[in-house]
This record gives structure tokens, sequence and C-alpha cells, in this order.
């Protein structure tokens, strides 16, 4: 059992798919930091000194009532709150994310594989049309099957 376990482990399909679920892993903390520390502050800056992160509703105030200063002081509190300012930035955060496996990697794979496609040569035909009886015939046969018509090469 442990001998099948190791196959399967050192098969390439797996060891390949880790990877790059580590990769992606590590991608998605690149992109969320460029969402939170580059993208965001200039568009808060330009929206009036808004902080995108600390945007929410407060639902039920905690124990120190509100209004809060931030995210962490209302959690802090203990209050209930809709953190639609962390929803924005993991919207934007997909959005990033899904551009960049678009344009850098399904367009190129789709345009390389349209490539090999094109590359390929079409098989020759293996059929002909009977020009009297406009049947579809073997590309060799000398008589229609269905009309019984004399065929000229």
């Amino acid at each position: 059992m442990l001998k099948d376990f190791r196959a399967f482990i050192t098969r390439g399909n797996v060891v390949d798919m880790a990877v790059g679920i580590i990769i992606g892993v590590a991608f998605g903390g690149i992109v969320s930091s460029a969402v939170n520390d580059v993208i965001m502050p200039p568009i808060g800056l330009a929206l009036g000194n808004i902080d995108f992160s600390n945007l929410m509703l407060v639902l039920k105030e905690g124990s120190a009532p509100g209004p809060y200063a931030s995210l962490v002081a209302a959690k802090a509190a203990g209050a209930v709150t809709i953190n639609y300012g962390q929803f924005i930035n993991t919207i934007i955060n997909f959005l990033i994310i899904a551009a960049v496996v678009f344009f850098l990697i399904v367009r190129p794979l789709a345009k390389l594989q349209a490539r090999q496609k094109a590359a390929v040569p079409a098989a020759a035909p293996s059929t002909k049309e009977c020009s009297f009886c406009f049947s579809t015939i073997p590309l060799k046969a000398t008589r229609c099957p269905n009309c019984t018509s004399q065929l000229t090469k």
C-alpha cells in the first residue's frame, strides 16, 4: 500500500499540480498586497481619503459604543459588522487574478493550440461524388454502387 502511495505521489501530474497550487497561493498573496498596499490607497485618496479596508456597516454595537474608527476597533469592541470594504478588496483581487490568468495563460495556450491544429495537414479525402447520381462513393470505385454508372477517374 505504501508503494502504491509513493507511486501516486511521485507521478508527474501530482507534483505539477502541487507546484501550481503553491505558486498560485504565493501569487494570490502578491496580488492581495498589490491591491491593499498599491492600488486601493490612491483610489481611496482620490475618493476623499477613504480606507476601503475599514468600510463597514455596524449591525450591532459591541461593549463600547460606536462610531468605530476602524474595523479592528469594532472587532475589539465585539461589534457585529458587515465588512463591505473588505469585500470590495476581495473582488478587486479576484478580477486582477482572473485577468492575469486569462491574458498570460489561457489566451497564449489557445493561440498555441490553434497553431498546432493548423500545422496538422488535413486528411486526404477517401470518398468522391458520383457525377451521375451525386451519391458519395469510395475514391477507388470505378462503378457507382447506387446507379451502376461507369465512372471515369
